[in-house]
């Protein structure tokens, strides 16, 4: 019997037990434990063994047979893809190479050894569909870096290209982990600044309905070279500070060692009046970070040093496990004096170094990291401090070079004596640009600081030799997509 508010009204038992198991089943399918969302990694773990899970990817493989079709599928959580062994039934036109999946089903131990475990599908929901006939990545093929350069709208889906992503968020926890450990504190330097760092001209300048004479609200506006000189601000309230961000250079990009848009790691330190505080750093940040990487990345690390630079792995072993030499300017330039080599730019003293001597002295060194100390002051912008010498004046800066790549690290102890300073800015003719003098006039203190190109220190342990295989959007020609 059943009774609503208007009527009373009665029903045969069947009817009733058919109402109380349709009552039962939907309270069940509602109480069920819903599936447990995996990424791939996780679920390569096998730690859900036998648990009622969901993944979502896209298809890297796809192999029907008669009775059940395999399918590999990655997230970018990992390197290594997960199987999933599906009924036939289940197939799709829709399930192609490249497609979007969400897969539920039940995580089991592999039979294979290739593979710790494999997901049986109990359901494939193709999220989003992909043509293989007009996807630029064929299955079973191996891409090069050259080819996938020109797709850097789709490159993230290639195993390079996504383990140089991972490896390159896991060196910027690595660094950020470094300083934070060795009491650095993070300083957000502008992205739009009025000041030119390095002194070169080379700035882009933005634009827009505010911007009258190429001023913003009266003011010059460029987008950064560099962090360094708001690091010094801070330096004289920090003892130790750091910033790593964006930087822009309005150079030719087109080349394989230069990049429009890239990222620095910049720090400085206060209380110092010694090279060798700031070379200590730039050694163990590097260590530190390389380290990290290889440990928490080696799959990935081990694509690269296996396939695109094999034997590089040799090279980045020597670099941990020797110590970094120092030599100055001076010395190395009568290393490249002494050298059989014929090189294409002069070796005066006095001449700057080029890639060419940068590499030339690195093997020279056991290809390993190299510290060049003590440049030619004319050399070194107006912030680098006077060494004083005579008859070769110097300036107390240093370089870091490493192998395959040349520079990664420049840096140099600031002029913290105003009457230098003064000097030095009115020679240069920029006495009145800055308000930088103000920073040695209120508790001044010696201090330096360096930058250290992040591509490049990626360049360095991965092997990789063009520098735009190591940025996700470099910005040249062809990539104007994004």
């Amino acid at each position: 019997m059943f009774q609503t508010a208007a009527k009373t009204f009665s029903v045969s038992a069947a009817t009733a037990s058919a109402y109380r198991r349709v009552f039962l089943v939907g309270l069940r399918r509602y109480c069920k434990k819903t599936s447990t969302k995996l990424r791939v990694s996780e679920a390569l773990t096998g730690a859900q063994l036998g648990a009622d899970v969901k993944v979502q990817g896209w298809v890297r493989s796809v192999r029907p047979q008669k009775n059940n079709i395999f399918l590999h599928v990655n997230d970018g959580s990992s390197l290594q893809s997960l199987q999933i062994v599906a009924d036939s039934k289940l197939n799709d036109p829709l399930l192609t190479f490249g497609s979007a999946v969400e897969v539920t089903g039940i995580l089991k131990k592999s039979l294979h050894q290739k593979q710790p475990v494999e997901l049986e599908a109990e359901r494939i929901r193709v999220v989003g569909e992909c043509n293989p006939v007009n996807f630029p990545f064929k299955i079973k093929e191996r891409h090069s870096l050259e080819y996938i350069r020109q797709l850097p709208h789709l490159r993230c889906r290639t195993n390079a290209f996504s383990s140089l992503l991972r490896i390159r968020s896991e060196a910027t926890a690595a660094i950020h982990s470094y300083f934070k450990n060795n009491g650095f504190v993070q300083i957000h330097t502008p992205t739009i600044t009025s000041n030119d760092c390095e002194g070169a001209g080379e700035l882009f300048q933005p634009s827009g309905p505010a911007f009258v004479d190429d001023n913003f609200f009266s003011v010059p506006a460029f987008l950064t070279v560099s962090g360094q000189l708001h690091l010094e601000v801070m330096s004289g309230a920090f003892s130790r500070v750091y910033t790593f961000g964006p930087t822009f250079r309005a150079e030719n990009s087109q080349s394989r060692r230069h990049l429009a848009e890239f990222f620095m790691v910049e720090a400085e330190i206060s209380f110092t009046e010694s090279l060798e505080d700031l070379t200590k750093v730039m050694e163990d940040v590097f260590r530190s970070a390389t380290e990290c990487v290889l440990a928490r990345c080696a799959e990935d690390v081990d694509l690269f040093h296996r396939h695109v630079t094999p034997g590089h792995r040799d090279t980045v072993e020597a670099m941990l496990n020797k110590s970094f030499p120092v030599i100055s300017y001076t010395e190395a330039i009568d290393i490249l004096h002494s050298s059989s080599e014929k090189f294409t730019f002069p070796t005066d003293w006095g001449c700057d170094l080029m890639t060419e001597h940068e590499k030339y002295l690195v093997k020279h060194c056991g290809n390993v990291p190299v510290f060049i100390t003590d440049y030619p002051y004319d050399l070194k912008p107006f912030y680098a401090r006077d060494n004083q010498d005579h008859p070769k004046h110097t300036a107390a800066a240093v370089d870091l070079l490493v192998p395959g790549v040349g520079e990664l690290c420049g840096g140099s102890l600031r002029e913290e004596r105003l009457n230098l300073l003064m000097a030095r800015l009115k020679r240069v003719g920029l006495e009145d640009t800055y308000k930088y003098l103000d920073l040695r006039r209120f508790g001044s203190v010696p201090h330096g600081g360096f930058g250290l190109g992040f591509e490049r220190y990626l360049q360095c342990v991965l092997g990789v030799d063009n520098i735009k295989d190591v940025i996700p959007f470099p910005r040249f020609s062809h990539s104007c997509l994004l």
